[in-house]
C-alpha cells in the first residue's frame, strides 16, 4: 500500500482557501494538530447560537465543522478531506 504523508505547513497553507463541504460553502479557518484535522467556517447564511460559560445563548456564530485529514484506522486521508472542493476566490467568480 502506498502511502500519503502532508505536513502541518502544507495544511497550515490551507487557511483561507474556500472550499465546498456538505455542499455549503466553506473558508478553512484553522488547523488542528490532534489529528491532525481542519476547521472549516461556514460562509452562508447558517449560524448557530453560542451558548457562554454558563451555557446560556446569546449569540448567533457561523456554523463550524471539523474535518479529520487522515482516517484513523488506516492512515490515509479520510473521505471527509478528500470530498472537499476547492473554490475559486470571490475576484475570480
Amino acid at each position: 500500500m502506498q502511502t500519503l504523508s502532508i505536513t502541518l505547513d502544507q495544511l497550515r497553507g490551507m487557511i483561507g482557501l474556500r472550499v465546498l463541504h456538505m455542499d455549503c460553502e466553506c473558508q478553512v479557518v484553522e488547523v488542528l494538530e490532534d489529528g491532525p484535522s481542519l476547521v472549516l467556517m461556514d460562509m452562508e447564511a447558517h449560524s448557530t447560537i453560542q451558548p457562554d460559560q454558563h451555557g446560556e445563548a446569546h449569540r448567533r456564530v457561523p456554523v463550524t465543522y471539523t474535518v479529520p485529514v487522515l482516517d484513523p484506522s488506516s492512515g490515509v486521508f479520510s473521505a471527509e478531506f478528500l470530498a472537499l472542493e476547492p473554490l475559486p476566490p470571490l475576484e475570480d467568480r
